[in-house]
């Protein structure tokens, strides 16, 4: 039998037997506990709804992990504009959002928007580098992301310690990084200060639609939410069609090298090299796209090192201290979907790549839209529609 909330109350009371705790009754259900599902989940309980995480085991194959930490915008929304100015917004709102954080936790998340490069080891790059950041350029009126297109001698004169492999360089001011462990903290701290009721281990199997809400079903038990948040990376895949949402997902594997702390050297960031606050560098932006093994490839270990130490030779010094892989999040256009189910109105999905830069969206913008009941239209172009759409062209 299914009964509506006010249902199963009233029959408790009839009984004097409380079929479900209360506290497994939420205003809203956010499933994933990633850096996208704790920013959502922090900005619905700062909108005042009763808020509660289911989140997986330890070991699931989570992008959060495997984070880059970049607060980035240069170069991304090429023939999709809307992206470039998405992503341009969530980087400018990104010191509102480190500074709340830092109100509710205490936790300095490290924000530096210093500025980026991205480096160029041939002619044939830095055309390339140039070419694509004009046509986001003109395609969204003017209004991306400023830029610079540097020599070598113009990157050198900045950055002293390049190569002599550095045939020059894009650079951006919009471009920043974080702490990717203390933003982690820092979130999950900030759900338990707002009273997020955040429950590890509690992966979700199925999800049945009843009347005012939805419940959902684990090992574990059952939870019932008026609303639901699909915020779980790439099992949204599987769980977006319970609830007449689509969720297309693309492999992409990526790995990391991070080697030991030592002096500053880098004051700002790159898609590839970056020094954390803490001193390590970390190297990485490779692509596996045919792999389902977790596992490091060490021939991409090799090609990653051997570039970072073109760009950087004294990286030669250093000593790796640890490796390891991940799942991005991508869907086939490598661009967000943000949709409320037409079927099963108060369900939603929430999918994206790029978890720390479009955090300060999805907690100040996309947050409160959900709480208020609906998305806004400025979020259209990030329906899944498109991809039907594409199917049928």
């Amino acid at each position: 039998e299914h009964f509506s909330h006010w249902e199963r109350r009233s029959r408790a009371h009839a009984t004097g037997h409380f079929l479900m705790p209360l506290q497994d009754e939420s205003d809203i259900a956010v499933v994933g506990g990633g850096l996208v599902g704790a920013a959502l989940a922090w900005g619905l309980a700062r909108a005042g709804l009763k808020t509660t995480v289911l989140d997986g085991a330890d070991l699931d194959p989570r992008a959060s992990r495997a984070n880059f930490a970049l607060v980035w915008v240069q170069g991304k929304g090429l023939h999709a504009p809307h992206y470039a100015l998405w992503s341009k917004a969530s980087a400018e709102r990104w010191p509102a959002f480190a500074a709340a954080l830092a109100e509710d936790t205490g936790i300095d998340v490290a924000l530096s928007q210093r500025g980026a490069f991205s480096f160029a080891l041939s002619q044939d790059e830095l055309d390339t580098l140039a070419a694509e950041l004009h046509t986001i350029s003109i395609e969204t009126g003017g209004a991306a992301a400023p830029y610079e297109i540097l020599s070598a001698e113009e990157t050198r004169r900045r950055l002293p310690q390049i190569g002599p492999d550095v045939v020059g360089a894009a650079y951006s001011p919009a471009d920043g990084h974080v702490n990717s462990l203390r933003l982690f903290r820092a979130l999950h701290a900030a759900m338990r200060h707002r009273g997020v009721d955040y429950r590890a281990g509690h992966a979700v199997e199925r999800i049945d639609l009843e009347a005012g809400g939805f419940r959902l079903s684990g090992p574990y038990g059952t939870v019932f939410a008026r609303r639901i948040v699909l915020a779980a990376g790439i099992d949204n895949q599987r769980l977006a069609p319970m609830v007449g949402l689509t969720a297309p997902l693309k492999r992409s594997k990526g790995q990391i090298l991070v080697t030991e702390k030592c002096r500053p050297f880098f004051d700002y960031t790159s898609a590839t090299i970056r020094q954390a606050d803490e001193g390590g560098v970390m190297i990485g932006d490779s692509e596996e796209t045919h792999t389902a093994a977790i596992s490091t490839n060490q021939e991409i270990s090799v090609v990653l090192a051997n570039r970072a130490m073109r760009v950087f030779p004294c990286l030669a010094e250093l000593n790796v201290v640890r490796s390891w892989a991940g799942f991005r999040v991508k869907t086939q256009d490598g661009f967000p979907i943000y949709e409320q189910s037409a079927a099963h109105p108060g369900a939603f999905v929430a999918v994206c790549h790029s978890g720390v830069t479009l955090a300060a969206n999805h907690a100040l913008v996309v947050a409160p839209q959900i709480a208020a009941g609906a998305l806004s239209p400025d979020l259209a172009p990030f329906h899944s529609r498109r991809f039907h759409a594409s199917e049928n062209s």
